[in-house]
């Protein structure tokens, strides 16, 4: 009689057949809808854009691992993804010769200077438009503005929020896109019909977007019925303070991935409740009306604390001690 070994090997013991490139094909399928729009909302430039941002984006990584003697990643579509969402982050009109500056910093200072993909401290695309509101603020908030709305082609002294504060954007123009803005917080159908799209294709999980979208909500209505605003005004507003802004691009797009946000339920709860209190604090109370990208960077610094905070115990290891270093448990 033949005697077969058991091997034990390490998790995980369940595999999937999705992999880097699929996942983040999908991600560009999601976004597909919100270019398309913002393309027929601006013209073609937008496009072109956007095309110039994922190709400096790839160019820069396949040159940076040429010249570093590391195997090229450009089929994985990571920097495809963040070159998209670099061109989501900013005005429809902005110079190309900025926005490959912008990609250079994604990709060559936060992705790969910090070891490639799995290893950035925060978002790429994210730290890339902060440097380029922080060294290019006149033509980052340039905002190209439909004819058909505003009447002029660029207002550079407000922005979409503060428009939107004012009163004078109806609802249904945040819906559509018929207002002023960055690529990414135009179009809220798009953005919506997108995030559905990677929940339902489980490329990403639901729990961050419902917690971090529905906590902006509560908190804002919270203080409109605060400030003695009626309940129906309040809802109003607390709605269009989800539909304005970056919060739907930052909440399905960004908070969302998988190396700057936790890994454990609970730990995704908490990050969204974090970006949701930093968000209205800072469009309440500071100086700058859109918080959503300074509040993913924030969030994105405690994620390795809100895993430590929020990890699953070992089975059989008690409440407040450490697992023993030969894995029986703490005495």
């Amino acid at each position: 009689m033949e005697v077969q070994k058991l091997l034990v090997t390490p998790s995980p013991h369940i595999l999937a057949k999705t992999n880097t490139r699929n996942i983040m094909v999908g991600v560009c399928i999601a976004l597909l809808p919100t270019l398309i729009a913002s393309a027929v909302i601006f013209g073609w430039y937008v496009l072109l854009l956007c095309g110039v941002t994922v190709a400096a984006c790839v160019g820069f990584e396949a040159l940076y691992c040429l010249i570093m003697k590391k195997p090229i990643p450009v089929g994985d579509f990571s920097a495809v993804v963040t070159g998209i969402i670099l061109a989501f982050n900013l005005p429809p009109a902005f110079p190309l010769w900025m926005a490959i500056i912008g990609a250079f910093i994604s990709i060559v200072i936060v992705k790969q200077l910090f070891g490639g993909l799995g290893l950035n401290f925060a978002n790429p695309a994210l730290v890339g438009r902060m440097v380029l509101q922080l060294s290019f603020t006149g033509p980052m908030i340039a905002f190209t503005y439909p004819q058909s709305v505003a009447g002029v082609d660029a207002l550079a002294s407000a922005t979409p929020l503060y428009v939107l504060q004012q009163g004078t954007v109806p609802l249904m123009d945040l819906l559509l896109g018929t207002h002023g803005g960055v690529l990414g917080e135009t179009c809220a159908i798009t953005l919506i019909v997108g995030g559905l799209f990677m929940i339902f294709t489980k490329i990403i999980s639901p729990t961050i977007p419902v917690v971090y979208i529905g906590g902006v909500f509560v908190l804002k209505f919270l203080l409109g019925i605060g400030g003695g605003t009626a309940a129906a005004v309040a809802g109003m507003d607390a709605l269009g303070s989800i539909l304005a802004g970056g919060l739907l691009l930052g909440a399905f797009f960004m908070a969302t991935d998988y190396t700057t946000s936790p890994y454990t339920r609970r730990g995704k709860i908490v990050y969204g409740i974090v970006l949701a209190i930093l968000t209205v604090a800072i469009r309440e109370w500071a100086t700058m009306l859109e918080g959503v990208s300074y509040s993913l960077l924030l969030a994105n610094l405690l994620v390795p604390y809100i895993n430590g905070l929020t990890r699953q115990r070992p089975l059989g290891v008690k409440k407040g001690k450490k697992p023993a270093a030969d894995g029986k448990g703490a005495k």
